[in-house]
C-alpha cells in the first residue's frame, strides 16, 4: 500500500475496493528540484499527494515573495480556488527538493462521485480539515507573538530549518528575514 492509499484508508476509512478505484485515478510522478507545479496565472487542474520531498506554495506580490506554506511528505498540494472553481491561480508552487507526488487530474478527481457513491461525503471532511488547518494558521498569527510562533512553528517543524532557505520559513510565519534572524539567534544561545 503506497503513502497515498494509507492516508486514504486511515484519513477516510473507505474500503479496499474503493481505495483501489480512487488509488488508480492518481498518476505517480517525479518533480525536480526547482522545477514548478504551477505558476500564478495558469489555472491548476491537478492535485497532487507529497510522497517525498519539499514543495513551496508562494506568491510575488509587488516588493516580496510570500511564502504560504512549505508542504511536506504526507500532504495535499493544490491551489483549490483554482482547482475548484477553474480561476487563474494565486499561488506559484514549487519543488524546493527532489520530490516524488501522485497526482489525479480534476477530470478524474471530478469523476471520483461518480466511483463512490459517499464521497461527497467524504470529500466535505477533507475540505473541513483544510480549512481546519487555515484557521490554526490565522489563529496563531493573530494571538502569538512572533517569538511565539516561531517558537510553536519550530518545536513541531524542526526538520524543515536544515532543509529550507530560512527566508522562506520567516516569510510563511509572517516576519521579516531580521525578526526571524534575531528570534532564531536568541534561542540557539
Amino acid at each position: 500500500m503506497t503513502e497515498l492509499e494509507k492516508y486514504i484508508q486511515s484519513y477516510f476509512g473507505i474500503s479496499q475496493e474503493d481505495l483501489a478505484q480512487v488509488g488508480a485515478l492518481f498518476k505517480r510522478q517525479t518533480i525536480k528540484k526547482g522545477d514548478y507545479f504551477l505558476k500564478t496565472g495558469r489555472v491548476c487542474d491537478k492535485l497532487s499527494f507529497i510522497q517525498s520531498g519539499l514543495l513551496r506554495i508562494y506568491v510575488q506580490t509587488l516588493n516580496k515573495e510570500v511564502t504560504q506554506l512549505i508542504s511536506t511528505k504526507g500532504y495535499f498540494v493544490t491551489d483549490l480556488a483554482s482547482l475548484i472553481f477553474n480561476t487563474p491561480a494565486r499561488w506559484t508552487i514549487q519543488a524546493l527538493t527532489d520530490a516524488e507526488i501522485y497526482t489525479i487530474d480534476s477530470q478524474d478527481y471530478n469523476r471520483i462521485g461518480t466511483l463512490i457513491p459517499k464521497w461527497h461525503e467524504l470529500e466535505k471532511l477533507f475540505i473541513a480539515r483544510c480549512f481546519t488547518i487555515l484557521e490554526d494558521r490565522i489563529f496563531t498569527h493573530l494571538s502569538m507573538t512572533a517569538e511565539e510562533r516561531y517558537h510553536f512553528f519550530f518545536e513541531r517543524n524542526k526538520e524543515l530549518f536544515n532543509q529550507v532557505p530560512l527566508q522562506y520559513i520567516a516569510s510563511m510565519l509572517g516576519m521579516t528575514p531580521e525578526t526571524f534572524s534575531r528570534i532564531r539567534k536568541k534561542s540557539i544561545s
